[in-house]
Order: structure tokens, then C-alpha cells, then sequence
């Protein structure tokens, strides 16, 4: 579980600012982002990776050394990339400048899993249809159980 607290250390600094500086509106995104990242985090490490059993992409694609530090989980699916897209797609709604602002970093993260051999391209776009599934979900639960309740 070391890697989903690395992956989450951005998105933590970016959810106090906007908690901060924001007033409502940025505590309200700030608390989505974070909702809907863990919500993609359990999903992608706690479940996929326990039971996908990839094997990372093999060293020999990669000449730099970035891929000797890679983490010995399951390639599959990238929970880097789930963090990343369900914090900026679950914070883009409530407040789209700063959502803006954070597809570029997000962007940054998925590409880098890929340069950096720790992912496949296809561990990436899963991680990525997992962070759009959490923000989606994220923002649409609180509806959902209140149209249940009696």
C-alpha cells in the first residue's frame, strides 16, 4: 500500500490548497477529489491488483535506470493514473479552472507510468476508466441513497 499513499501525496497538497484558498466551493471540490480518489485507489490496488497478477513491462524496453526503483505489485491497472483522473474528474465539476489546472499534472502522472516502464499503456487506460468510475460514483452516491431512503 506504500505506492497508493505515493500516488496520493499530489492530490492531498492540491485538496488543502483548494480547502484553503477556496471557501465553499474549494472545500467541496477539495472533498469530492478526495472521495472519489479513494474510492478509486480501494478499487484499483485494493481489488484489480490483488487479483491481476501482470508482471511489469520488461526492463530491457526501457534504457534508463527509472525502471530498477518500479514496484514489485501487479502491473495492472495503473493506481498512479486512477488517483490522478477520479481527483481532477470529481473536482472539475464543482470548480472547472482549477479542474483545468489539474489535467495537466494528471496528464503528467499517466504518461510518466508509461516512460518510466512501471506500466503498460493498457494498465494506464484501465487506471484511467477506474478514476473516471470513482469520480462518476463519487458525485452521483449521495443522490442515489437519498432517492433510496424511506
Amino acid at each position: 500500500m506504500e505506492e497508493a499513499a505515493e500516488s496520493t501525496k499530489l492530490w492531498c497538497g492540491a485538496a488543502a490548497a483548494m480547502a484553503w484558498l477556496g471557501g465553499w466551493r474549494g472545500r467541496k471540490a477539495a472533498a469530492t477529489g478526495l472521495a472519489a480518489l479513494v474510492a478509486a485507489q480501494l478499487f484499483s490496488n485494493g481489488l484489480c491488483k490483488q487479483l491481476a497478477d501482470r508482471p511489469r513491462p520488461p526492463k530491457e524496453w526501457f534504457p534508463h535506470d527509472e525502471v530498477d526503483d518500479r514496484p514489485d505489485s501487479s502491473s495492472f491497472p495503473s493506481g498512479h493514473t486512477a488517483a490522478a483522473v477520479a481527483f481532477t474528474a470529481a473536482v472539475t465539476p464543482t470548480w472547472p479552472a482549477v479542474g483545468a489546472l489539474c489535467a495537466v499534472p494528471c496528464a503528467m502522472v499517466a504518461l510518466e507510468r508509461v516512460q518510466s516502464g512501471a506500466h503498460y499503456p493498457s494498465d494506464v487506460a484501465t487506471g484511467a476508466a477506474i478514476g473516471l468510475a470513482g469520480a462518476w460514483l463519487t458525485r452521483r452516491a449521495p443522490r442515489l441513497i437519498l432517492r433510496h431512503l424511506p
